[in-house]
């Protein structure tokens, strides 16, 4: 049987089916159809290459790591970059080096607006920081825009002939990593008048420009909710005011990267890094609408399957430049591809940028008012969202304003000693401010701080947390629908000749609490609660319930403040959570402020003592209030090896006096056991650090984990040998009568290591016990951000932390310019 095809022409050849072998389309020419399409007026395309930087998340390329400033995170860590700048004709293939970083390295290149010059990010051989450059594209007149021991990175021109670009001048770290933290900054074409337009604590990434001359950028947050989830596309003003989502922040696990316009379109070009984002920014090069706003998924069109690209490039809605490995490509809209440069050196190709004039996109005015030290919000009616069930008009009466606070340090992936993985950011309380009978609100914020808010009920009780931030500039006023309400809709239409209640009278200021501190802290202000009104009966020596709420100190937490989240007594953000319903998170979901009304044992704590405990479980429940808690990685290896010299080295103890109950297929497995037991199949798995084990519905994780076994204050009260000691001997009597009494050679082998145990704690005073001290690397960063004096020594000068830590978020509040 013969039937005759077609392939790609209308020549028709005679193919014999059953000796049929599909014929390959011939290669793609985009290049050739690129030249004759939205390239035929280019010669040459920029691009440059650099060397790797070895840790694998997508933002940790620049600066050092906190632990070691001497460990580089930029391109070739430390050692000599393939930097250099290109520029490649397309046309004749001629290839020339722009710059030559020699030994440096050198990023982010955008062109001017007629085409003739070149912005970039250029860190020299020899030494460690990135500043803003600019050269003529023949590779003339390289001038120097800015400096200072920060990294300037990622500019962009902006249409008034301003430059915005990423900058590690906001002095903070990243909260869940070792590497600091890049937010966007402005300044003049010259390089001066640089000036904040970011409060975000965490990064902000690749912002460019949109035709209505709006910036879209990455904007990593995590405000209640999971670390490593969500960092999507926001919108703002070239001058901060506007911030607004532009797609995916109810939708997790991508990191959304170097978005551009499709000319001609409402689309923009994205990379789609997935997970928690990649090495160099690699992803899936996606094209993104907006018809149908920024949380529908089918929004998001993926050009392509296989290896990774990066930095694509819009020519056209067709046509596509981009890197991908050492390789240049164009890409069609169906995903076809072809190579147009290959380089041969040691580096990887970035950036690739077409050489032309391109339109000014519209300027916007300048909308902030130096002179001011507050922003102002209005909130048009609270009751209208999402995920609001059982809440009614007249529910919420006010809301708290908290502000997310950030890091001098940071040493791991966790929230270390901060939270049992709850937030990983302290919260300042600033006050409340009224929500009025119709759900509206209007009041004043401080400027370019990043806030977020929880609705209170008339109780103070919480209704529904933020999960999310905002800001405002000084000077401006911007305005929401409602609580998480839908991006689509539009406020509804007010009857006529009627306004909202709140904006028929002046800002409401925000009202403090005045007499409480506003940032917490657990042992100096949540301990003294629970020693005054709850120890006498749970403590170690009369433990009702089960519950200690003494301060004995565990590996990384007081035993209080552990067991409050072990036996659930407190509701937090969580880590990992999303857009929770209303009364989950904070003080109506948290059965601790139940028990201390009167109604359990007649316990009835002061209202000061009560709001000192709802401030605390509102801002997040931490267990620290100062960031110099934070422990680099040798103090918290010494830590756990002060537990793991009791746990491990007394491990044939264990063995044979513990393992018939306590074996590893236990749902009362000891931590020494390091495979989790799935016996239970309602587990709830809570990963707080090395050796952690699992919580148990109805059996928590308070009985069995190292972070309670041990009192390191208190060695002869360690439930690890509580429990097996018999009731006659003042034991707990809870395994039984495997120690008779405490002269048991066994019960003696392990108290005597427990006591070693908290020799080798007490060593380096630990965090809320007397001579404590922060680490050398939390005073380096004070001393370089001039909080701390430059001849401030440790070892001879006092410090008192909450107050460094305060005046650390101070420096970066705005002052009111004449």
């Amino acid at each position: 049987m013969i039937r005759q095809i077609t392939i790609f022409s209308s020549v028709f050849v005679a193919v014999s089916v059953i000796a049929a072998t599909p014929a390959k389309p011939p290669a793609p020419q985009l290049l050739k159809e690129a030249l004759a399409g939205p390239l035929k007026d280019v010669e040459d395309i920029i691009f440059c290459t650099r060397s790797r930087y070895d840790d694998g998340h997508w933002y940790a390329n620049i600066g050092y790591y906190c632990d070691d400033e001497n460990h580089k995170a930029y391109a070739g860590n430390g050692k000599p970059d393939d930097g250099k700048l290109y520029k490649l004709n397309l046309r004749t293939k001629a290839l020339s080096i722009l710059l030559d970083a020699q030994g440096g390295s050198v990023r982010d290149p955008q062109l001017y607006y007629d085409g003739k010059k070149i912005l970039f990010s250029y860190r020299k051989a020899n030494t460690d920081f990135y500043h803003l450059y600019e050269i003529n594209v023949d590779g003339s007149c390289l001038r120097q825009l800015t400096s200072d021991e920060f990294d300037d990175y990622e500019p962009i021109y902006l249409p008034d002939g301003d430059i915005l670009f990423i900058s590690t001048r906001c002095k903070r770290w990243v909260n869940c990593w070792y590497t600091q933290v890049g937010t966007m900054y402005r300044c003049n074409s010259d390089g001066k008048n640089i000036h904040s337009i970011s409060a975000n604590t965490e990064h902000d990434n690749t912002p460019w420009v949109l035709p209505d001359g709006r910036i879209i950028y990455m904007r990593w947050e995590y405000v209640d909710r999971s670390q490593v989830e969500y960092h999507h596309l926001w919108t703002m003003n070239p001058d901060g005011t506007g911030q607004s989502v532009y797609y995916g922040n109810m939708h997790s696990w991508l990191v959304m990267l170097d978005a551009k316009p499709i000319p001609g379109t409402q689309k923009t070009i994205v990379s789609f890094s997935p997970g928690h984002g990649i090495n160099e920014h690699a992803g899936v090069a996606t094209i993104l609408s907006q018809k149908f706003g920024p949380d529908d998924l089918s929004a998001a069109k993926a050009l392509h399957k296989g290896p990774k690209t990066k930095d694509p490039y819009a020519l056209s809605e067709n046509c596509f430049l981009m890197a991908k490995g050492k390789e240049i490509i164009l890409m069609d809209s169906n995903g076809n591809e072809e190579v147009i440069y290959t380089h041969n050196g040691d580096g990887g190709v970035h950036e690739p940028r077409p050489v032309m004039p391109r339109p000014r996109e519209v300027v916007i005015p300048i909308h902030t008012n130096p002179k001011e030290s507050v922003g102002r919000m209005i909130l048009t009616d609270v009751y209208r969202g999402r995920n609001l069930p059982d809440v009614k008009k007249g529910d919420v009466r006010k809301l708290l304003i908290l502000e997310s606070l950030p890091k001098p340090v940071n040493f791991s992936g966790g929230p270390d000693m901060l939270t049992w993985l709850g937030t990983f950011t302290l919260e300042r309380v600033l006050g409340t401010v009224p929500v009025e009978e119709d759900g509206s609100a209007y009041f004043e914020v401080p400027a370019n701080r990043q806030v977020f808010f929880v609705a209170l009920d008339g109780k103070d009780l919480s209704v529904k947390r933020m999960q999310s931030w905002c800001s405002a500039m000084p000077g401006e006023t911007i305005s929401c629908v409602g609580c998480h309400e839908q991006r689509v809709q539009a406020p509804r239409n007010q009857s006529q000749g009627t306004t909202l209640l709140a904006v028929r009278r002046p800002a409401s200021r925000i009202e403090p609490f005045t007499g409480f501190p506003d940032v917490i802290d657990f042992n100096r202000d949540v301990q003294p609660i629970f020693d005054r009104n709850c120890v006498k009966c749970h403590d170690h020596t009369k433990r009702e319930g089960r519950m200690i709420l003494s301060s004995d100190r565990g590996q990384e937490w007081s035993h209080s403040y552990f067991n409050l989240f072990a036996h659930r007594q407190v509701a937090d953000g969580r880590n990992g959570l999303g857009n929770q319903p209303p009364r989950t998170i904070g003080s109506s979901a948290s059965a601790l402020l139940r028990k201390v009304d009167g109604s359990h044992h007649d316990v009835k704590i002061t209202p000061k003592e009560w709001r000192t405990l709802w401030l605390w479980i509102e801002s997040g429940a931490t267990y620290a209030g100062s960031y110099a808690v934070l422990r680099n990685t040798k103090q918290q290896g010494a830590a756990g090896s002060a537990v793991w010299s009791t746990l491990g080295g007394k491990h044939e103890i264990l063995q044979r006096r513990c393992i018939k109950c306590h074996g590893k297929d236990s749902t009362n497995a000891l931590p020494y056991n390091h495979e989790l037991t799935k016996k239970n199949k309602k587990a709830l798995q809570r990963p707080t650090g090395a050796h952690e084990r699992i919580v148990i519905e109805n059996d928590p994780i308070g009985r069995f984990s190292p972070m309670i076994l041990l009192s390191l204050s208190r060695p002869e009260l360690s439930p690890l040998l509580q429990g097996p000691l018999a009731k006659s001997a003042g034991g707990y009597g809870s395994c039984g009568d495997v120690f008779k009494d405490k002269n048991d050679p066994d019960y003696q082998q392990l108290l005597k290591a427990i006591r070693e145990s908290k020799a080798m704690f007490e060593a380096d005073p630990p965090f809320g016990t007397p001579g404590f001290k922060p680490n050398w690397q939390y005073i380096r960063e004070m001393k370089k951000y001039g909080v701390l004096p430059a001849s401030f020594d440790l070892a001879k000068d006092p410090i008192d932390i909450f107050q460094t830590d305060q005046k650390y978020w101070k420096s970066f509040w705005h002052m009111p310019k004449e």
